[in-house]
């Protein structure tokens, strides 16, 4: 059973956890979650096609990865485990940090903003949680959303994270 470190508002530890089936946090406890969002040099963003059999958003297309920051890791540390296991990509997380975190009521989802040429062919599509992985563009991930096939993200919080992918180049230059 995964756990997950409690912590209060300004992200300090409160030396207790949660599993995570328990959907109970108590006012002043928050978890954190981490999403990665890879654009490639034609400016698509790639996407994942969750499992049917998912709990959560099943058989929703989705930002790249995301996933829960388990016990004793680090968003960074989070972020490489969840790329690693969803799509079998390596990436070092340890010298960025999140482009931006959005709070939701019960906790912190620190976006990473990646900008990769990945071929897909090299993906390792983890079976039990990635149905298909394809390249889109924010017209076409907005229609997807319009659709009801993709998670239903605020548009405008999707061209942020297309937006900010200029910044990522403009920061660390390849």
């Amino acid at each position: 059973m995964e756990k997950f470190d409690l912590i209060d508002k300004n992200r300090i530890p409160l030396g207790r956890t949660m599993e995570r089936q328990n959907k109970i946090i108590l006012e002043g406890e928050y978890r954190q979650v981490i999403h990665i969002a890879i654009f490639n040099s034609n400016g698509q963003m790639l996407i994942q096609h969750r499992q049917p059999t998912k709990r959560v958003y099943p058989d929703l297309w989705d930002i790249t990865v995301g996933g829960s920051v388990v016990s004793g890791e680090t968003p960074c540390e989070a972020a490489q485990r969840e790329l690693s296991e969803e799509l079998g990509f390596e990436f070092d997380f340890s010298k960025i940090r999140p482009s931006i975190t959005a709070n939701f009521p019960t906790g912190f989802d620190d976006y990473f903003i990646l900008c990769e040429d990945v071929k897909l062919e090299d993906l390792k599509l983890q079976v039990e949680e990635v149905k298909e992985a394809r390249w889109a563009n924010l017209e076409e991930i907005l229609k997807m959303i319009d659709d009801g096939v993709f998670i239903g993200y605020n548009t405008n919080f999707i061209k942020l994270l297309f937006d900010l992918r200029f910044e990522h180049y403009r920061i660390f230059p390849k």
